[in-house]
Formats: C-alpha cells, structure tokens, sequence
C-alpha cells in the first residue's frame, strides 16, 4: 500500500492544453480555400503556443466589421459555442483594432479573445531567451499596446489627481498609463541602441570573411541545414519561430572559410511591431554577401511563402541580394497524378517535383532541392556554397590563390 501511494506521488500528471476556436473572414475577390490554409497556418502557431485547436469559424464578408470584425449573427453563435464547450480563447486571423476587441469581448463572455498579431507576439515572449531577444520582444508587446490600452484596463474611468501625484491634477488613468507605456518604449529603445553598438562592434572584428545569411518562412529547416553545414548544435524544432537570436558560425568547406548566419524565420502577417523590433537583429541579413533562401517544398503554398520572404527581406532594405535557393523537404513532397482523361485542367497540385526542377531551370536561377533529414543533396550543396564562396573570395582577394 505505502508503495501504491508512493508510485501515485510520483505520477507527473499532464497539463491537457486550453482549447481556442480560429476565426477567418473571406474577403470579396478572395479564394476560401487560401483562407483556410491561413487559418491552418494559425491553428499550427497556437499549437507552437500551447493551445488546443478545437473548431474554425469563417464568414464571407466584403470587408470586416468596422465594430466587431464579423457580424453580430456569426459572432452570438461563435459565443453560444465557446460557453458550451468550455473554449478558453478566441482567435482571429487578422490584427483587431482596440474597439472591435472590447465589442467582441462584451460578446464573447466567458472566452478570451486575442488576434493574430497578439498570438504571434506571445510565442516570441516564450521563445526569447536571450536579453536582446526578451527586449525586442518586449519593444514589440508595448508598442502593439499603446494604442489599446482603453480596453486593457479596468480602470480607466478613474481620475488621479492631487498633491504629489506625478500625473497632475485631474490626469486620467489612461493617460498617465499611456506616459508610463512610452517612458517604457523609450527606455527599451535606448537599450537597443547600446546592444546594437555591442554586436555591430562584435561584426567589425570579423573580419572580410564572405558572409551568407539563411533567410526563409518560419519552419523550412534552415536551423537543421545549420546544424549539418557547421557541425553546430543551434535549436531546431517542428515548431514555429524555433529560434529567434541570430547565430553565426565559421564554416570551411575544403580550404574555403565563410560565415554562415541563421535568424528568425518569416511569417504571413507579421507584425509590423515585430518587423521593427527586430530589424537590428537582421543586420546579419541586410551585410550578407548571398542570401541562402531554404523553402519548404513540401508546403501546399511553397511559392506563396517565398513572395512572403521576398516581400519581408525589401521591408529591412535586403530585397536585391543575390540569393541562392535551397528546396527542402523533398523527401516529403507529394502531388496527385494527373489523369488526362480528366475534364480539369493540370493544375499546381498535379505537378511532379521533376516539373518544378524544369521550371526553376528553365528561369536560370541558382538552386538545389534537397532533404535536410535524411542528408539527401547534402554533398551538392557543399559544392554548391563552395563555388560561391571562392568566386567571391577571388573577388575580394585578386592575388591569393589558395583556392587554387
């Protein structure tokens, strides 16, 4: 019996996850089945943060809600749903303005309801772990607040005044919280600043090795492809946004030396709160000599995501680097076969991985479809970085032929 109990003590009793309902509109002129790859892509990052899908919501709508997102039918039935199942949150597929949260939440009572862009800033508050990344992260949560703090406190209608209160006499509570919120975002800024110093010193003494950049969507691998190519040990994970910081290491392939650098993924959608909270960290992107662009060849919408990458590198002013690509993932690609006796057209779901190699050697563009998991394309791939590399160093350095 004492043996009995001591066995149940020692029992770790699983944490079940929270459950959350996803909700997406289709816009006028939008395809529903792209809609509803984005509210998987959304189910995914509540999963990298510990909720449970339970169901999706979608309405067809011309344009949101100016008070509510969706409309007021949709939005009762979304709430009888929540109440009865016990759902914890609500998640829209799109940012909220502050209004149409607090119209929402007088709703939907007995959930909590948050939107993409909150989302997305919560994994990467999970995920920092280092100083820099903690206070870009937290750069990034007070400037998404700001403009919301109306609907983030319960006192707000109160007044503070008096002698010796630092807000004055008669300032409301939302505007001293408003003043507290900016000192915040100042002082975060001015830390940036000074780690910025830090690193870009740090980047000074490097040297004039040739420097490539691993850029791409949030979870095509180029964490794995570090690891293999540096012979590191950098985080990688089936997860979204597995790592934050950037990592840089010597690599040598033969007698050729560079440095290779992996940093945060990009998203759909990413908040613009983020994108200027990090943009220091994508330094290492914006001084790289080539940007090694890893797709996930096996995504349903692979060429999507690349416009995505492309889209968020001429954001932080890298949009012209020469790029070579690296197709991952082969070894999970799949397509249906097209039947010719079909009445439908071939379409992008009927193409072999042999079609897309043709098409991309057909544009002349420089890359390699490969799999990171079961090393498959690895040895091309170094022979590949090689070449570029030493046509670069043979530019830098006219008269040193020790590649030759």
């Amino acid at each position: 019996m004492a043996e009995d109990a001591r066995k149940e003590k020692n029992v770790v009793t699983e944490k079940v996850p929270e459950k959350a309902v996803f909700v997406g509109i289709v816009k006028q002129g939008e395809d529903e089945r792209k809609v509803r790859e984005y509210l998987d892509e959304l189910v995914f990052l509540a999963d990298t943060a510990g909720i449970a899908a339970d169901r999706q919501f979608l309405q067809k709508l011309d344009r949101p809600e100016k008070a509510t997102y969706i409309r007021s039918g949709k939005l009762a039935e979304i709430a009888t749903y929540c109440e009865d199942k016990g759902i914890k949150y609500v998640i829209f597929d799109d940012e909220l303005t502050g209004m149409q949260q607090r119209n929402i939440e007088k709703v939907v009572k007995t959930s909590v309801v948050i939107d993409r862009t909150s989302l997305i800033l919560e994994i990467f508050s999970q995920r920092a772990q280092t100083a820099y990344a903690k206070t870009q992260v937290e750069l990034a949560r007070y400037n998404y607040m700001l403009p919301r703090l109306a609907g983030m406190w319960t006192h707000l209608e109160r007044q503070r005044g008096g002698i010796g209160t630092r807000g004055g006499m008669g300032e409301s509570q939302i505007e001293v919280d408003r003043r507290i919120v900016r000192e915040r975002i100042a002082r975060l800024k001015e830390e940036l600043k000074r780690i910025d110093r830090q690193m870009a010193t740090q980047r000074s003494h490097r040297g004039s090795l040739v420097r490539l950049s691993l850029v791409g969507y949030t979870n095509v691998g180029k964490s794995t492809l570090m690891n293999l190519l540096a012979k590191s040990d950098v985080f990688a994970e089936n997860k979204l946004f597995a790592t934050l910081d950037t990592t840089v290491r010597k690599v040598v392939i033969e007698n050729c030396p560079f440095l290779l650098s992996d940093t945060v993924g990009f998203i759909r959608k990413l908040p613009t709160q983020l994108i200027e909270a990090f943009k220091s960290t994508l330094d290492e992107v914006r001084e790289a000599d080539v940007l090694v662009h890893v797709v996930d060849i096996s995504a349903a919408d692979f060429e999507e995501q690349m416009r995505v990458v492309q889209q968020t590198l001429e954001d932080i002013g890298a949009g012209d680097k020469p790029q070579y690509v690296i197709f991952n993932k082969i070894d999970a690609y799949q397509y249906e076969e097209y039947d010719p006796f079909s009445l439908e057209a071939k379409s992008k779901k009927n193409r072999s991985l042999e079609d897309i190699k043709e098409e991309w050697k057909a544009q002349e563009r420089p890359c390699i479809f490969l799999s990171a998991l079961n090393k498959d394309g690895l040895p091309k791939l170094r022979e590949d970085l090689y070449k570029i590399v030493a046509e670069l160093h043979a530019g830098r350095y006219p008269f040193n032929n020790f590649l030759w």
